[in-house]
């Protein structure tokens, strides 16, 4: 079988646009492979917010990434599975470690992005970026790191708010040169910018969008067949199942408060999975065999 890097190259260079949901736990994953879906981005901020606890302001560090990022590769072969890096967490000497670690964790893509440490993000107010020739020598680090050469190197500018666009599309071509094989500009502002920057790049571009990310001053809604007609290879949904579990999880709290404080016991099936439903996610069906294959029969009654 091709390497995950081969397939998702293969993806990223067809004619359809790829379409990618955001995951950050073992249920998103799975149900981005049960929806059928060829590849998901594993959301840096979910995975910061929904293990951590914490905002997508830097607190997550390499370690929690690159095990977490292990866990959901380790759950299908056929999910291609693209990791958040953050900044490569240090210099190109440390970027250079940072991609062998999540190569090895079985992932098929890795985003370096060339914002200051502490990162933030890319929808949030008050974001540096370092230097572009900096960043040039993280994305060479990065290539000479990779063991299989289609393991695919994301580079991620987050220049278009502080620097304008343009210096945004200078960056990513410098990023490209340097041996990115995918391009993504971040919390870009209008369907012209997106325009712009697809126009203007060497290499496949891809854009997220806002669906769970519905607030003032970030990338507009545009639909995937409008992003592929204006040269968009990749787009993510990073916030669409973080953010519709956490609303999921409130709105059964308030039931079950409600119901406390009604003093009648109720079922909601409309707020919740059914037993059968949850576990068959899960891998019920998998382990079952396993264990009817394995296990011999007892003699105990």
């Amino acid at each position: 079988m091709d390497s995950r890097g081969k397939r998702l190259s293969r993806l990223l260079s067809a004619p359809e646009i790829l379409i990618c949901p955001g995951v950050y736990d073992g249920y998103s994953a799975r149900m981005a492979a049960n929806f059928g879906y060829k590849s998901a981005v594993i959301s840096g901020a979910g995975v910061s917010e929904s293990h951590l606890g914490w905002a997508d302001k830097g607190i997550m560090g390499y370690r929690e990434n690159v095990e977490v990022c292990r866990m959901l590769a380790s759950l299908s072969d056929d999910l291609l599975l693209q990791a958040d890096a953050d900044t490569g967490y240090g210099n190109a000497v440390n970027v250079n470690f940072t991609v062998k670690g999540f190569e090895n964790a079985g992932v098929a893509a890795v985003m370096i992005e060339d914002q200051v440490w502490p990162k933030r993000c890319g929808h949030l107010a008050g974001k540096s970026v370092i230097p572009a020739e900096e960043m040039v020598q993280k994305i060479k680090s990065a290539v000479d790191a990779k063991r299989d050469p289609d393991f695919v190197i994301k580079a991620r500018t987050d220049a278009a708010g502080p620097l304008g666009i343009n210096a945004a599309i200078d960056r990513l071509n410098a990023y490209a040169e340097a041996g990115a094989t995918l391009l993504f500009a971040d919390a870009l502002l209008s369907e012209k910018d997106i325009i712009d920057v697809a126009s203007n790049v060497s290499k496949p571009l891809a854009v997220n969008m806002g669906l769970g990310l519905l607030t003032r001053g970030t990338t507009p809604l545009i639909h995937p067949k409008r992003l592929q007609e204006i040269g968009v290879s990749m787009v993510s949904y990073p916030r669409l199942m973080s953010t519709g579990a956490v609303k999921g999880m409130s709105n059964a709290m308030e039931a079950f408060d409600q119901m406390l404080e009604s003093e009648q016991t109720t079922e909601r099936p409309d707020l919740l999975m059914s037993f059968k439903e949850h576990n068959q996610l899960v891998g019920i069906d998998l382990l079952d065999e396993l264990e009817s294959r394995y296990t011999e029969p007892s003699d105990h009654v």
